[in-house]
């Protein structure tokens, strides 16, 4: 038999759609809750003019879609690349909505951004291109409605030009209520402990306890790691911390290889002056970027962008472990070939939830008026983590299904409890 080439999913959207569906199908849920899940609530797509230091004017796109706010306000990330467009952002704006629901959380899902590469643009570019789009956005988002964070390029100055910009349109006594419109802000401003290693301490610990679980340990672990920004560079420092070895990152400039180890915090450092790029780091060796996914190691973490682990990709893989720190990076036929191959992976949506896990807690801590320290940020946050993987891999034990299918499961679940529970107006 011909096998053909996989038609669909062509966009993140796809793949989130045929996820959602195939657990929808599996757990008879409501036919009323698929429609409304089915869809976004808002899809906000905002142009805006902003001047550059040559004097000249450019017009940005800017996009804010919000999926679903049964369980509490929308909550997700904004982010800065040039793949950003209406279709991505509803796909992330999804899967924010379970990632929040299976953590537990009182939030919903939402996701946007703006279309642009910021290596092309100035600081002071930046600044004014995000103080422009927040003041666009206007009461699109909000402390108690909408609460943006950092994803993909955008960090913790960022989240301080948004908060300053939108508190700035309030009345002076309003103005401290607004705090927690984002989080992931500046820890001098409003932010939490921790927050920066948040995400990519969520993908070690769940892998960490997998291991566990199978009566092994990081210790003489190989791994491999895709996208080395936030999320890859903290997770790979706390699993060489407990005893792996790091042979290869990739990123959007290099790929590097060395079967004795990378160092972790060297690479950081060579990375750090370069806008994040890991190129012309000379203690490893550069490789050919397609032979990437398939290097010998026991785990490959995907913390880039979505969409990598494909049909064509997927086969390649020689790790048994794939844990998912970026969001959406293994398609519906990719997964397909992993599962086939006996490759266990640990979902996006359980493996990176130290993220959002961390911005709730940022949340509580501007709403209250408190102050907490880093080692009761790390303790609360594996406490929760490992309450949230318990019950997927509970899930996953009494059903005999893969992680993805039980970490859904409990997700919509929620969601749909939530609606049978309060019923839908009118």
């Amino acid at each position: 038999m011909v096998k053909t080439k996989e038609t669909k999913p062509k966009t993140m959207y796809d793949n989130v759609m045929q996820q959602f569906n195939s657990v929808a199908d599996r757990i008879a849920l409501n036919p009323n809750i698929r429609k409304i899940l089915g869809i976004t609530n808002n899809e906000i797509v905002i142009h805006f003019p902003v001047r550059m230091d040559n004097g000249n004017v450019e017009v940005f796109t800017g996009y804010r879609v919000q999926h679903n706010n049964a369980l509490g306000p929308y909550k997700g990330g904004l982010r800065y690349h040039p793949t950003v467009d209406v279709e991505a952002a509803k796909a992330l704006a999804i899967w924010m909505t379970w990632k929040t629901s299976l953590a537990g959380l009182p939030y919903g899902g939402a996701k946007g951004g703006i279309q642009i590469d910021p290596r092309d643009y100035s600081i002071g570019e930046l600044e004014r291109i995000t103080r422009r789009f927040t003041y666009a956005l206007g009461d699109n988002i909000g402390p108690e409605h909408d609460i943006p964070a950092p994803d993909v390029n955008t960090n913790a100055q960022t989240m301080a030009w948004i908060a300053d910009t939108y508190m700035s349109t309030k009345a002076p006594s309003e103005r401290s209520k607004n705090l927690h419109v984002v989080t992931g802000k500046p820890v001098g401003t409003g932010g939490l402990e921790g927050r920066d290693r948040a995400t990519g301490y969520g993908v070690y610990l769940t892998t960490k306890l997998y291991l566990e679980s199978k009566g092994e340990s990081y210790n003489g672990k190989t791994i491999t790691v895709q996208g080395f920004g936030n999320v890859g560079y903290w997770a790979a420092k706390f699993a060489v911390a407990d005893g792996a070895k790091l042979i290869a990152v990739q990123d959007a400039h290099a790929t590097l290889y060395d079967e004795k180890g990378i160092d972790v915090e060297e690479l950081h450092q060579h990375s750090k002056p370069r806008k994040g790029s890991i190129k012309g780091y000379e203690k490893a060796t550069e490789i050919d970027p397609s032979s990437f996914f398939g290097l010998t190691c026991d785990i490959l973490i995907p913390a880039a962008l979505g969409n990598q682990l494909t049909e064509e990709t997927a086969g390649a893989v020689k790790a048994k472990l794939v844990a998912e720190g970026a969001n959406g990076p293994t398609t519906d036929a990719g997964e397909r070939i992993l599962l086939a191959n006996g490759v266990t992976i640990i979902p996006d949506i359980l493996c990176n939830s130290g993220g959002v896990i961390g911005s709730y807690f940022e949340w509580l801590q501007n709403r209250n008026g408190e102050l907490w320290q880093l080692d009761e940020v790390m303790q609360k946050l594996e406490r929760k983590l490992t309450e949230v993987f318990k019950k997927v891999e509970e899930e996953v034990n009494t059903n005999k299904v893969d992680w993805r299918t039980a970490a859904y499961t409990i997700a919509i679940k929620r969601i749909e409890m939530a609606y049978t529970q309060r019923g839908i107006f009118p």
